[in-house]
């Protein structure tokens, strides 16, 4: 079978597109472009010649037995000493020379406790502007051990988004308390003593059956509304008015 002239030349030019790429690859391309092992190499040479700024929480823990004790114990745990002090490795070296760097500014502090929606229920967060204003943080707080200087009896303290999310709502006049049932230890370690949650229908029933006393809260016949289903897995309890 003769093989048409229109392929043989296609063949042709990707034999030659072929052989163009491999050859530029093996030839014409220096190794220095493109071998992983030069690549390492030079990497590692070149971070190794940078000058050493970091000394290490370790090294900071062998002078500062006391406070880094206190720091292990506290919620700053987790945080690097030059987290908030800065590169010590000249302090480490020579502890008179290079003194480390002591946030006393009171921005420093709202960098991770200013309110912001995408951290974690329960982390401990502040609007700046309105939570003792101007005084500068550590007037209350130690940063090595940073409890609150008296038990925060404000729910929004610790659940702000929470707050915001209630202040617009329906429920906005309402204490926490009203459906929360919130134990003392709560609010001094909070993971050890869960407030309680309502957990049937009989309980948004007191104000929103009908023939409940609270008049101006919308009212249902809870043996039709909702059918088996619990009140929350249909409102958002912060904020009835929209729909799961």
């Amino acid at each position: 079978m003769k093989i048409p002239e229109q392929v043989r030349r296609l063949g042709l030019v990707i034999g030659i597109i072929v052989v163009g790429v491999l050859g530029t690859r093996f030839f014409l391309i220096p190794r220095s472009l493109i071998s992983d092992e030069l690549h390492q190499a030079s990497t590692v040479q070149r971070e190794v010649a940078k000058p050493v700024k970091f000394a290490g929480s370790s090294t900071c823990e062998g002078c500062h037995e006391e406070v880094s004790g206190r720091v292990r114990k506290g919620y700053h745990k987790n945080l690097m000493c030059e987290g908030c002090h800065g590169a010590a490795a000249r302090h480490a070296e020579d502890p008179g020379q290079g003194k480390p760097f002591a946030p006393r500014d009171r921005k420093f502090c709202p960098v991770c406790h200013s309110y912001d929606a995408s951290r974690p229920t329960g982390f401990p967060q502040i609007n700046p502007t309105a939570h003792n204003p101007v005084k500068p943080c550590i007037t209350c707080h130690n940063p090595h051990d940073p409890v609150p200087p008296k038990t925060i009896e404000a729910c929004s303290a610790c659940h702000p988004q929470i707050q915001r999310t209630t202040a617009v709502s329906s429920h906005a006049l309402l204490k926490c308390t009203t459906c929360h049932v919130v134990p003392a230890q709560h609010k001094k370690t909070p993971r050890s003593a869960l407030p309680s949650k309502p957990e049937g229908r009989e309980f948004c029933g007191t104000c929103h059956a009908k023939g409940a006393t609270e008049r101006d809260a919308p009212k249902v016949d809870l043996s039709t509304h909702g059918g088996r289903f619990l009140c929350w897995q249909c409102h958002y309890p912060h904020l009835p008015e929209g729909r799961g």
